[in-house]
């Protein structure tokens, strides 16, 4: 039996798209990896893995890693000397949400542009570069760009705006990495093969933990040269994994089983951002709703994200204060039908009342 001191299960769990749990044939596929020492290199389910990922992004190798922000900090740690810089947008998860890993771990200092709910202008970056400055300034030693954009909502870089920005920044020396944790959806949605994206950068990190549905994991690809540092890096940062096959194996199980289901996310994404803006026009404009993330501007309906986030969950709908106007829902593997129309209701209800239901 449940916990007494766990409160009830949310009818719709949109605080995230790591709450995904091992689907009964993922449990399979886990209890049957053949595994072995992944820090000797001689675990088969993780090198399956990681020759599958970084294929499939166009690099000759990938690097298994037990989280994003460490696939993240690996990349930043390998393109970055201490006291050089990069650059991300404002938004960006690397200068946001890592907990400043960068400059305590790797003496990085960043720099950031302002974006449009995260979409890349390529003019911003090239107008924060700075390289060949001698000893007068900090250089430029990368560009982070992440798709899709969580804090923007789920937005789609254009690929056409990632090559300007590479075909500027490759001849002056300046790396480029993709936090492409979302990068899945970016492909579903738009059906640019993951190849074309991944080929624009030195450095892709991949999740399998969110909307692929897998427990734990993402991959960091890159050249072989690239790979083979960030094993050491990964080691002296004490993530050396010994047979996490196991887990491997769901990360392979997520790539095959769950890759073209992403649809489905997005189309219920898009049909309780439609039901929100019917009720309340200021709260979202489902135009610019592109993948699995929902940002609705709460403040515009005369409600604090805290308050509209405990009204929420308080009718069985569990999402996220992003900010100090806006609130987060993300769609995934455990949200079905049933649970997004019941969110649809009670999202649109809440945006309707104007701050005016109480959250009881």
């Amino acid at each position: 039996m449940p916990s007494a001191h766990l409160p009830p299960a949310p009818v719709a769990d949109l605080l995230s798209d790591t709450l995904t749990k091992p689907t009964p044939g993922m449990r399979a596929a886990m209890a049957e990896a053949v595994v072995g020492d992944d820090v000797f290199g001689e675990d088969p389910t993780v090198r399956e893995l990681e020759e599958q990922v970084s294929g499939l992004l166009g690099h000759e190798a990938g690097l298994f890693t037990p989280t994003g922000s460490l696939a993240n900090q690996l990349a930043l740690r390998l393109h970055v000397a201490p006291g050089e810089e990069m650059l991300a947008d404002e938004l960006a998860h690397v200068v946001r949400a890592e907990l400043g890993a960068a400059a305590a771990f790797s003496g990085i200092t960043s720099r950031t542009w302002p974006s449009d709910r995260g979409r890349l202008d390529p003019a911003a970056p090239l107008r924060l570069l700075a390289t060949g400055v001698g000893p007068y300034q900090v250089c430029t030693s990368l560009v982070v760009v992440e798709n899709t954009h969580n804090f923007g909502g789920g937005t789609i870089q254009p690929l056409a705006a990632i090559r300007a920005v590479r075909a500027a920044t490759q001849p002056v020396g300046v790396r480029m990495h993709l936090d492409g944790a979302r990068l899945w959806n970016a492909h579903v949605a738009t059906g640019i093969p993951l190849d074309d994206y991944g080929r624009e950068f030195d450095s892709v990190s991949v999740c399998l933990s969110k909307g692929l549905g897998a427990p734990v994991g993402s991959v960091l690809v890159g050249s072989s040269e690239f790979v083979a540092q960030a094993r050491i890096w990964r080691k002296r940062y004490g993530a050396g994994m010994r047979q996490v096959g196991i887990l491997a194996a769901a990360g392979r199980y997520a790539v095959e089983h769950h890759l073209a289901r992403l649809a489905d996310d997005h189309e219920r994404t898009a049909r309780v951002a439609v039901a929100c803006a019917n009720a309340a026009p200021a709260s979202v404009d489902p135009a610019g709703v592109e993948t699995n993330i929902l940002m609705l501007d709460v403040a515009a309906c005369g409600w604090s994200p805290g308050e509209f986030v405990a009204a929420a969950g308080a009718r069985g709908v569990r999402v996220y204060a992003a900010g100090p106007r806006s609130v987060r829902a993300v769609w995934h593997l455990d949200v079905d039908d049933a649970a997004t129309d019941h969110a649809g209701r009670v999202l649109a209800t809440l945006l309707a009342g104007g701050g005016r239901e109480s959250a009881g």
